[in-house]
């Protein structure tokens, strides 16, 4: 009997480091203060070394890059900080590089104290189209052993690039600054039903910009946010697509707009998004640590607007998604036995694309503990009856697997939004 139980215990710990490991989120927020704080610029300029002929630029909106220092004739050791302390683990770094011939250079990224290396380097030559650094060149030192988090990564890392006259562009994720969210904002209310307004200002004066899809008399509204961290590009483009499918001529989008208008915020820190910062605002807040106090300038702008449509049209909002990045996809949801405008709509949704997208299991950490309001999925949910959630869309997610996620996810929703309002008064 005792060599039965040691067996089974050996295939039960074989079972278990046999299966890939699941992030589980993190632990629950906790409400903080959200006075504003101050925050530190970044010197903007080149950093030109005459006797190799090779410059460093951060001389454009979405730069990070504080500090350098030449090694050898071909090594450059790059200093990286934030904004302000204490901050999240999510430090990026974007900066230009050239050279007067086409040469070799090392460059290491390091970062300020009890900080480590996150974003996989992408390069760029027109700082729009951009692929990954060859894995062959690129070396971490220093590297955690966890799965996921900020025991998982290295200390420092190393790049070899290929620099000369053809400016290099490098970054920890695709360069999604305001001016590049604007033109798609401008491209899509091309269409004769979708319109962009100014719904507020940033702290620094930036307009803080809003879609309209659909009719906006309607009583029916759901509420799109993006962007409060500035390095979180892939929930950025997870929402670009989702819209983009909502906005589209399909018959089932053409149907589900004349049921439902769609507001989309999807910039709500242009300050922190063109400064290069790792986190914050202007203010120096997480802005989704505000969405009880409303300090900051851009979390209050969204209150008055949803408030203020409320009061206009006397309708509800149903649906409210916050698109944000993390070390892996996960849906921090609602309990669902709370039950607000439209009840079970983002489980009955989940399950729909998990149906949907073969072999997809969506990663699912609900929670019940809604107040203080202080992430904007409580604020949705709690002030609004809104069925809210917020996406986090993993760093490294295949760019064509969160297209597919998005689109499939937005056509699910049309689908059961559709169904379910046919029982509503």
């Amino acid at each position: 009997m005792k060599k039965i139980f040691v067996l089974l215990s050996l295939l039960a710990i074989a079972n278990l480091f046999g299966q890939e490991q699941r992030f589980q989120g993190q632990p629950p927020v906790n409400a903080v203060p959200t006075d504003s704080k101050p925050v530190q610029k970044q010197w903007k300029g080149q950093f030109a070394f005459p006797d190799q002929g090779i410059t460093f630029s951060n001389e454009f909106d979405g730069a990070r890059l504080n500090g350098l220092v030449q090694n050898n004739d071909s090594t450059y050791t790059l200093l990286i900080t934030s904004e302000n302390t204490p901050i999240n683990t999510s430090p990026w770094y974007a900066f230009k590089v050239w050279g007067k011939r086409p040469m070799t250079i090392d460059v290491w990224l390091t970062y300020q104290a009890d900080n480590k290396h996150r974003y996989y380097p992408k390069l760029s030559h027109d700082g729009v189209h951009w692929t990954a650094l060859d894995s062959l060149r690129y070396v971490e030192i220093g590297k955690g052993e966890k799965a996921f988090g900020p025991g998982s990564l290295p200390e420092k890392v190393k790049m070899r690039l290929e620099v000369g006259p053809d400016t290099l562009w490098v970054a920890g994720q695709e360069l999604e600054n305001s001016a590049r969210v604007n033109a798609w904002m401008d491209s899509i209310s091309q269409k004769k039903f979708v319109t962009k307004n100014t719904i507020g200002k940033s702290r620094e004066g930036r307009n803080l910009n809003l879609l309209s899809i659909g009719d906006t008399d309607s009583k029916n509204m759901i509420m799109i946010i993006s962007r409060q961290h500035p390095p979180e590009v892939t929930g950025y483009l997870t929402m670009k697509s989702f819209v983009e499918t909502l906005s589209s001529n399909t018959k089932l989008a053409k149907k589900f707009r004349k049921e439902f208008t769609i507001y989309v915020v999807p910039l709500m820190n242009p300050d922190g998004v063109d400064n290069g910062f790792w986190r914050h605002n202007t203010g120096g807040i997480d802005l989704n640590r505000d969405w009880a106090n409303f300090n900051q300038p851009e979390t209050s702008a969204v209150k008055d607007f949803m408030e203020g449509m409320v009061e206009k049209t006397q309708g509800k909002f149903y649906f409210g998604i916050d698109f944000h990045s993390t070390w892996d996809d996960i849906y921090y949801t609602v309990d669902p036995e709370l039950h607000g405008n439209m009840p079970n709509l983002v489980s009955t949704w989940l399950d729909g694309l998990k149906k949907r997208i073969e072999g997809y299991d969506p990663n699912i950490k609900p929670n019940g503990d809604l107040v203080p309001t202080t992430v904007s999925r409580n604020y949705f949910f709690v002030k609004h009856g809104a069925e809210a959630l917020v996406f986090e869309v993993g760093d490294n997610t295949p760019r064509d697997f969160l297209k597919e996620k998005a689109e499939k996810g937005a056509e699910a929703l049309m689908e059961i939004m559709l169904e379910r309002i046919k029982d509503i008064p």
